[in-house]
């Protein structure tokens, strides 16, 4: 892929997520202040990205985040769970987004209730990101690279004509500002992380980039400012239109609830056609990352494969489990829980990332420790924040994130010692002592 076409994947994945499946959830937390949730997600989103690209420059490969782990902490369970985790968070945010895809199409027919016909659309979206993957690298890329084009022309167009329509002392940000709190507004940064997590979609592909030891790290840099603008015009747009309440309420389509007042039905209808575009192309470019990821975890024995009577390379394998636990999430599981489930996942293995690169690598990569452990007190500082939130709204999720990270330890530790990792692995010393650092 060429440095437009990584950009244009990355930013897929965090358009499609962030702005169309998120911003009500991230309203509800933070309240009329919710645009500066983004910025502060940016911020700390920013931060993370510091460890992931001086690893990539070092090593770049796909299924990155995995080769990261595992030379930060060896071929063992934490390098395998954290990786696990990262790959069941991409799997929800394909879930979740194609979920939102199936609300906005089926809005303009006051059919976005109807659960059954929510799962048909999403599973039958999950399943054109298949396809389009099965068929090759070139053609992920460039679908990709029109798509996000089209998305984010469309919706820059929407959010500025909104604001024209209806000024900045309107909808949310009239009268007096009332909010959760700062704890809430804290843990609405976990949503707007998550909304921005779609950056270690081109870690994750690095080995697929033109140039990657150039290229990756500028990809990520350039795909977190385009969103970073994007979804605060957004943000401001929605705000400017709708009360909190109405942000709340139409969380699954706010933003053609935002058009409809602000811009009418020619603005709804635009809209709409945008959120698909966004969406669609979400799913499909994370369907390409996750995919990989499980497939370098896979050839480095770090976790279980079946065939299961079918032919064909391993890629092709992972490729199809990925969509089939991608669908029975959109079809089985509230997907409000979900997002949820996803920010605990990737707030742990980001935090474990971090820890790893500064207690092995730093010095062989070049990272400062500063900024590694500001990071991570960061990660720290929002998991923390929204565990109490959940605590006190939704208990239950907050067990369901406990027991799946306790699984996914659990069920790594039980695969590898039972001496399935190859003996390559068995052998090899630990990567932070050993491993010689690629050419720039």
């Amino acid at each position: 892929m060429t440095l437009s076409g990584a950009v244009a994947m990355g930013t897929g994945v965090m358009i499609g997520a962030g702005i169309f499946a998120l911003t009500g959830q991230i309203a509800q937390l933070a309240g009329p202040f919710f645009p500066l949730s983004f910025i502060v997600g940016a911020a700390v989103t920013a931060l993370a990205a510091y460890s992931y690209i001086k690893m990539s420059n070092a090593w770049p490969s796909s299924g990155g985040i995995a080769m990261i782990l595992n030379k930060a902490y060896g071929p063992g369970t934490i390098a395998a769970s954290a990786s696990l985790l990262m790959a069941l968070s991409m799997v929800i945010n394909e879930s979740l987004v194609a979920r939102t895809f199936a609300t906005y199409a089926l809005r303009p027919f006051g059919l976005e209730s109807s659960g059954l016909l929510l799962s048909l659309l999403a599973l039958g979206l999950i399943f054109l990101a298949y396809a389009i993957n099965a068929s090759g690298n070139r053609s992920v890329s460039v679908f990709s690279l029109v798509m996000s084009i089209i998305k984010i022309g469309g919706i820059v167009i929407f959010a500025v004509a909104a604001i024209w329509a209806s000024g900045l002392d309107a909808g949310a940000f009239s009268g007096e500002a009332i909010s959760g709190g700062p704890v809430d507004f804290v843990a609405s940064v976990a949503f707007s992380i998550l909304a921005f997590k779609g950056f270690t979609t081109i870690t994750n592909s690095g080995g697929e980039i033109v140039d990657p030891h150039r290229n990756v790290g500028r990809t990520i840099m350039i795909a977190i400012g385009i969103c970073v603008v994007t979804y605060l015009l957004v943000a401001i747009a929605v705000g400017s239109s709708l009360s909190i309440d109405a942000i709340i309420a139409a969380r699954d389509y706010s933003l053609a609830a935002a058009a409809e007042p602000a811009l009418g039905w020619i603005g709804f209808y635009f809209t709409i056609a945008i959120a698909l575009a966004a969406t669609a192309s979400g799913v499909i470019a994370s369907v390409f990352a996750v995919s990989r990821m499980l497939t370098m975890l896979t050839e480095m024995k770090m976790i279980p494969h079946s065939h299961f009577g079918m032919s064909g390379s391993l890629r092709s394998h992972l490729l199809i489990y990925t969509v089939v636990v991608a669908g029975a999430l959109a079809v089985l599981f509230d997907l409000s829980r979900i997002a949820a489930l996803g920010a605990f996942f990737y707030l742990v293995m980001d935090m474990l990332v971090h820890w790893g690169v500064f207690r092995h690598l730093r010095r062989e990569v070049g990272a400062r420790a500063t900024i590694l452990l500001a990071a991570l007190v960061a990660d720290f500082v929002v998991l923390i924040a929204f565990t109490i939130a959940k605590l006190q709204t939704d208990p239950a999720i907050v067990a369901y994130a406990a027991v799946g990270i306790a699984a996914a330890f659990a069920g790594e530790a039980m695969f590898l010692s039972r001496g399935r990792h190859s003996p390559a692995h068995d052998h090899a010393p630990h990567s932070h002592q050993t491993a010689k650092r690629g050419p720039k």
